[in-house]
């Protein structure tokens, strides 16, 4: 896969990409990269990329020609062009796997109050959000999509991990534990000292289903349980009933 980050603050992004697993997978050439100021577009004295709104109000707006052609520098137009934008579609794990089977993305990092509507209408594809809240800076949300996209690239992370990870089958994930055995008084759970994988494996299941009830409720009914999970649902709440 191939990443295209357009950002005024490069250096925002560059540790990203040069990193932990990531700089992994471009050490293997799974994920390529290319981090492009589009303050270089700009072709006045001063470099300019942002001017006050039409209409009055707060703050600046990203001017639509250094963005405008820096996107056409690298062909956008035919590409999967992603502006992160707290007005956008709320992100899922369903989405990042939509994205992470495409070829290459293309990321606008916003500043201010954001982008010329103009470039939104003949540039963007996917309006993204990370969350209801505002940030100020378009490099961390976009880093935040980055991050769950690429890691779910084949190659980049294997697939026993991936399998077992949060929200992988819409539950949460089960707690996790290693060396010492004991710690502050708490030891690890005797069942996954037994060396039994059938009694690991279902009392992991039940504390996926406990983890998601306790903390995130309203995804039970989006998550696909077979009939084993749904008997450990019924047993859990009438557990928590009782």
């Amino acid at each position: 896969m191939h990443i295209d980050i357009l950002t005024l603050f490069p250096q925002m992004v560059e540790s990203f990409f040069t990193s932990s697993i990531m700089a992994r997978a471009v050490e293997k050439g799974i994920i390529t990269y290319r981090i492009i100021n589009f303050r270089d577009f700009a072709h006045d004295r001063h470099r300019t990329c942002d001017d006050i709104p039409y209409g009055g109000g707060a703050g600046m707006i990203l001017k639509c020609e250094p963005l405008g052609e820096a996107l056409d520098s690298i062909d956008a137009k035919n590409r999967r062009v992603i502006y992160p934008s707290p007005s956008g579609k709320l992100f899922n794990q369903a989405y990042a796997q939509e994205l992470s089977r495409q070829d290459s993305l293309v990321f606008i990092c916003g500043h201010y109050e954001g982008l010329d509507q103009r470039i939104i209408d003949e540039y963007v594809d996917d309006e993204i959000s990370i969350g209801d809240y505002v940030i100020s800076s378009g490099e961390s949300a976009a880093t935040v999509i980055i991050d769950a996209v690429y890691r779910l690239v084949e190659g980049v992370i294997s697939e026993e991990s991936l399998e077992d990870e949060s929200f992988s089958d819409g539950l949460l994930e089960y707690p996790q534990y290693t060396r010492p055995e004991r710690y502050c008084t708490k030891s690890v759970p005797d069942v996954l000292l037994s060396g039994h994988h059938e009694r690991i494996a279902t009392w992991r299941d039940f504390r996926m289903l406990e983890k998601t009830m306790r903390s995130r409720p309203e995804v039970l009914s989006k998550a696909s349980l077979d009939l084993a999970k749904r008997r450990r649902l019924i047993e859990l709440i009438n557990e928590m009933k009782g």
